[in-house]
């Protein structure tokens, strides 16, 4: 009986337990992913008895802490796949939580504005919820520009460079931003696949994280319609200190929804007017 099952196996063990040792959480469901873009499976369930060709050049990179969207080159979000680059932030499932508020706040929008769209899934998740709606999203990266609208290729969308809303005329029956809100002292402490991968400046929100939300909520009250809403995404323990931005600026707090881990996410504000 030949011995290559066992020892394909007892290599993919290992490159298993390589990852473990590396720190990463779920090695063996991540070996299987990279075994499926290395183009040796074809779903989680398919473990085979011996590695594909170029599996361990794709565990190597994920053993030095890369993460798996950055070695495939996409993210899943809102049922979609979104092409990732190295201007783009990776989105995360929590982000979610801002399309969901978005949709419940203002069901019938006819057109809306992403502020710091990066890879442009929000502004697409929108979008592809209500086909007849129209977007424009904003980013102040040249490269994150470029990759949104390949992201956004088949929906009504516009992409633009710019400073936050600095340069946009016109209103918007919605608004939504995923702001970076990091302060900058604390990113050198973040995991490595989010402090090495993800831009700087879709992380550093400067000195306290909070001086993108202050760039946004100055401009906000003459880019909402009478009747619109806007939708920012927070981070940890940020809601108050940006309630407090909004209220200064005339905007309301509508509501606050927390994500699946219970954690305020997804501020909603309405209009001054």
């Amino acid at each position: 009986m030949s011995a290559a099952p066992a020892q394909g196996r007892a290599r993919l063990a290992a490159l298993a337990d390589r990852l473990a040792a590396a720190g990463i959480a779920e090695p063996r469901r991540e070996l299987r992913l990279l075994q499926i873009e290395a183009g040796g499976a074809r779903s989680l369930a398919d473990w085979p008895d011996r590695p594909h060709p170029g599996l361990e050049a794709l565990a190597n990179r994920r053993a030095a802490r890369e993460p798996v969207s950055r070695i495939v080159g996409r993210r899943e979000f809102w049922s979609r796949d979104f092409l990732l680059t190295a201007d783009t932030f990776d989105p995360r499932p929590d982000s979610e939580t801002v399309v969901e508020a978005a949709l419940a706040a203002v069901p019938a929008f006819g057109n809306v504005l992403d502020l710091g769209t990066g890879s442009g899934c929000l502004l697409a998740a929108l979008l592809a919820e209500r086909p007849g709606a129209w977007g424009l999203g904003i980013d102040r990266s040249p490269g994150a520009c470029r990759t949104a609208r390949r992201n956004l290729k088949g929906l009504r969308a516009f992409v633009a460079a710019g400073d936050w809303g600095a340069a946009v005329a016109g209103r918007f029956d919605l608004v939504v931003s995923n702001p970076p809100y990091i302060p900058s002292a604390e990113i050198a402490a973040l995991m490595p696949e989010v402090r090495d991968h993800d831009p700087r400046l879709a992380l550093d929100g400067g000195a306290d994280g909070l001086d993108a939300y202050r760039a946004i909520l100055g401009g906000l009250p003459r880019l909402l319609s009478p009747a619109g809403a806007a939708v920012l995404e927070l981070g940890i323990g940020q809601a108050d200190a940006v309630a407090a931005l909004a209220e200064a600026n005339g905007l309301p707090v509508r509501d606050i929804r927390a994500d699946l881990a219970g954690i305020p996410r997804a501020m909603v504000l309405g209009s001054q007017l």
